[in-house]
């Protein structure tokens, strides 16, 4: 129980102090009288990694292009049909992997020749280039000797296949001791040296959490500003609350989102369980649930309005796995459920002690006490969803729009004078 406390101290703490800095530095501002001008005319590029499917960091470059109409898009790769017509309506400029054999499906697998790919799609001519980035494209800029254009990176997080999450994607178990150690591991190493090189051309970075700006701290050594991604709230801000006595998992079902710790738990309580979304561990998680005897319902992919339907009727949500951010837990909230969740990532942005129930201890254990200790509690439907509120997307415009007027009236305000 001490610990139970303790987290949510931290917590509130954490995040007044949070509030304070922002405010202190402007990053909440709406700006000042005149700053819209300021933007006008400028030529802007935006650059993203690849276009293959609408995913957060798809949502965050669909809110930049409805902010800056005539911006072309720079990327890797772009599946066409693949991302919607806020983003297809734009000039999409690709690379020479868009004509690569299989590159469509199996992107992925020419992970090594990325910044050869990145080197030759630079991105120059533009007065701010603004690129959203989890591989390469904060690389794909060309200063010239005045360091321009002035390029801003929204930053999901630095190349997650090279650093935090090396294992999850190349380690022994996913593809065998020779090829993890005698050839991904030394790919790794040089990834990661051209990876923190390139982040000298990034003028500015913005991060979606505190957790991913710690990670540019660590990585690249250098600071970087914190506005969350949008959210669309309102799919889910409607739904009546009608809450019954199951719990609900939303996730890609991969080894790192823990998904096993929520069907453990709910099988140690006789709780039942539902579980939304797909992957490769779904035959794995299924003979886990059989094993446990959990009541558990594997829905597989489901569309928007069967998953505002689940969030309303759900006990609450059970969010196990780290995150850089985390979307659903922000629906799940709008929709008026709360949330169960481990207290590490980019939840720690998104919830309070208000909206989710938080535990230190990353085990099924862990998850199972939250679970207890949640069935205790009350929590306020319109505090819920009025937090989610802070993330929508028109809250997401404000707030990125007063970084980049201000990185915009340091570099060329200064140089007028």
């Amino acid at each position: 129980m001490a610990t139970h406390v303790d987290i949510r101290t931290f917590h509130a703490v954490s995040q007044s102090m949070d509030s304070l800095v922002n405010k202190n530095a402007g990053l909440y501002e709406t700006g000042r009288e005149g700053d819209s001008d300021l933007l006008q005319g400028l030529r802007v590029a935006l650059v993203h990694d690849w276009l293959v499917n609408m995913r957060g960091g798809e949502r965050v470059l669909e809110s930049l292009c409805q902010r800056f109409p005539e911006a072309p898009i720079f990327t890797l790769l772009y599946k066409p049909g693949s991302v919607s017509a806020a983003i297809s309506s734009h000039k999409i400029e690709t690379s020479v992997l868009q004509n690569l054999p299989f590159a469509i499906t199996k992107y992925r697998n020419y992970l090594p020749v990325f910044p050869l790919l990145a080197e030759l799609s630079k991105v120059k001519d533009y007065d701010v280039v603004i690129s959203t980035s989890h591989a390469v494209a904060k690389a794909m800029v060309k200063k010239d000797r005045d360091r321009r254009p002035l390029h801003i990176c929204y930053i999901h997080t630095p190349m997650r296949y090279i650093w935090d999450r090396f294992d999850d994607y190349f380690g022994v178990a996913q593809v065998g001791y020779l090829a993890s150690h005698c050839v991904y591991s030394p790919i790794a190493k040089l990834l990661q040296r051209y990876d923190k090189m390139t982040a000298s051309r990034v003028d500015v970075f913005v991060a979606n959490s505190r957790f991913v700006a710690g990670r540019v701290k660590c990585h690249y050594g250098r600071d970087a500003k914190v506005v969350a991604p949008p959210v669309e709230v309102q799919r889910f801000a409607h739904w009546p609350r009608r809450p019954e006595e199951w719990y609900l998992v939303v996730s890609a079902l991969a080894p790192y989102k823990r998904v096993d710790h929520a069907i453990l738990a709910c099988a140690s309580l006789g709780r039942e369980l539902k579980i939304v979304g797909s992957g490769p561990e779904a035959e794995n998680l299924k003979n886990i649930a059989r094993e446990a005897g959990a009541k558990v319902e594997f829905l597989g992919f489901v569309e928007d309005q069967s998953l505002a339907e689940y969030y309303s009727r759900a006990r609450a949500l059970l969010f196990p796995g780290v995150e850089d951010f985390g979307i659903v837990p922000v629906e799940a909230i709008a929709a008026g459920c709360p949330v169960i969740a481990f207290a590490m990532g980019g939840i720690l942005d998104s919830m309070t002690s208000g909206t989710a129930e938080f535990y230190s201890s990353d085990t099924s254990e862990g998850l199972r006490q939250a679970i207890t200790n949640f069935e205790k509690r009350t929590f306020l439907e319109a505090e819920l969803r009025d937090r989610a509120a802070a993330f929508a997307p028109e809250q997401f415009l404000r707030k990125f729009e007063a970084v980049l007027t201000q990185a915009v009236q340091g570099r060329y305000r200064t140089r007028e004078a």
